[in-house]
């Protein structure tokens, strides 16, 4: 029986997208659905909805839940990966509280920024002891990742962890039907072409019928800037830089530095930046979970429509050998021209049978690129924080982050990662 493995499978909700979405994909019936978690009883929720799913859903899919890792992942052909490492309470009110002590703000901080920076370095490890198994236990098998920050994360399980990994992140698939929903253009028919790196891929092109959409797109963006809306960070990049990027706008003003300044206080209310959003977010979803959890858990008669998650539809694909294309995070194996061969990237790749072939980009316009290494720096300076335990490497990466470094002195920058590192406590491997 071949068996596709859900690490974090206590996200509930999220573990009913993927493989609510496998129940109903006829390829891949009588599939083993292997779920673990380190929260046991989310981990028993999880398996009763999803026991309630394969009812109404008349699957052949067998759902089995695992308290050991490595027996969970033993002969997988499929790993997602959704995990979060500390979760809000301590590791997400430590990564926002101890930061705006020294006066920096941030807004999601899980991907670049001083809060992704530890982000990662709390997660690194784990996602090193997954590799380490899936060597032992399931060598062959594909490891896709959803867990941010996506492109350090990735780049580190195909470079140091020996797996076949690929990066997924909803905000490629979503970038062109919210964009011209949110202008009132319509999205029928447009081809369109993106590439970059997580959550500061570039639209590089728009067209419908062979007609370039970007100056009507940038007319109606120009128009809608003179009020406030939700998408005003990335509407003054494009304008600006000329293109347009695919993750929102909360995530971005914390990408760059340019929005979120203590000298320029008046640009938080002028492009409707919601400072905190990230804690704000998780103290919501803790409240609507218990609502929830009722009718989500203990429903027998709850039902699924396939969502938009890539997963399902990649295994489709390697099942079947039916193409199918997807936005993926991968290595950047002389894709991205001006890009750093070290870097993760994310493009326009190509799965089938033989696995997924990632697309050639060539140049991205150099403004865009520009853009695109100064998140790399941190990205690549955090893994080699986290490969040689050297903890100088943390203030590097917190010396080049774009918006850390406009606000704050070296001195204080220094200071900062020694109080986050004290503060994580165990939660973080000893540095060096």
């Amino acid at each position: 029986m071949s068996k596709i493995t859900f690490l974090g499978a206590g996200s509930t909700v999220f573990a009913r997208n993927v493989l609510g979405d496998c129940m109903l994909t006829p390829a891949l019936q009588g599939f083993e659905l292997a779920l673990y978690d380190i929260d046991a009883e989310r981990l028993r929720d999880s398996e009763n909805m999803l026991n309630n799913l394969k009812k109404t859903t008349g699957s052949t899919c067998t759902v089995k839940a695992y308290a050991d890792r490595k027996e969970a992942l033993r002969g997988a052909k499929y790993v997602v990966n959704a995990i979060q490492v500390g979760g809000y309470d301590p590791c997400t009110i430590t990564d926002f509280e101890i930061p705006k002590k020294y006066g920096l703000r941030q807004t999601i901080a899980d991907t670049v920024g001083i809060g992704g920076i530890f982000r990662n370095l709390r997660t690194i490890p784990v996602m090193l002891d997954f590799a380490k198994d899936m060597r032992e236990v399931c060598p062959d098998a594909w490891f896709f990742n959803y867990t941010n920050p996506m492109a350090v994360l990735t780049n580190v399980m195909n470079t140091y962890g020996g797996v076949k990994t690929v990066g997924l992140c909803h905000s490629v698939q979503v970038c062109v039907p919210h964009l011209f929903k949110d202008l009132g253009m319509d999205d029928e028919g447009v081809q369109w072409k993106i590439a970059g790196i997580n959550h500061m891929a570039w639209l590089l092109e728009a067209t419908k019928d062979g007609k370039d959409l970007y100056p009507e797109i940038k007319r109606r963006a120009a128009e809608k800037q003179k009020e406030i809306h939700h998408d005003m960070v990335r509407y003054e990049m494009m304008l600006k830089f000329g293109y347009y990027i695919t993750e929102s706008s909360e995530h971005n003003a914390e990408y760059h530095p340019y929005f979120i300044k203590r000298n320029y206080p008046e640009l938080i209310e002028r492009f409707n930046i919601p400072l905190d959003e990230y804690p704000r977010r998780c103290v919501e979803q803790i409240e609507n979970w218990k609502k929830m959890r009722d009718e989500l858990v203990g429903n027998q008669n709850l039902t699924h429509e396939r969502s938009h998650e890539y997963a399902s539809y990649i295994f489709e694909a390697m099942e079947t050998n039916r193409p199918y294309k997807i936005g993926g995070n991968v290595m950047n194996t002389g894709l991205i021209t001006n890009l750093p061969k070290e870097a993760c990237v994310e493009v326009p790749c190509l799965v089938d049978q033989s696995g997924i072939t990632p697309t050639f980009v060539g140049d991205l316009p150099p403004q865009c690129a520009a853009l695109n290494r100064t998140n790399i720096n941190t990205q690549l300076l955090t893994i080699e924080a986290a490969v040689t335990g050297k903890k100088e490497h943390i203030y590097h990466a917190a010396m080049l982050d774009p918006h850390t470094s406009a606000e704050l002195s070296m001195d204080d920058i220094i200071s900062m990662c020694d109080d986050l590192i004290a503060a994580h406590g165990d939660w973080l491997p000893k540095f060096q």
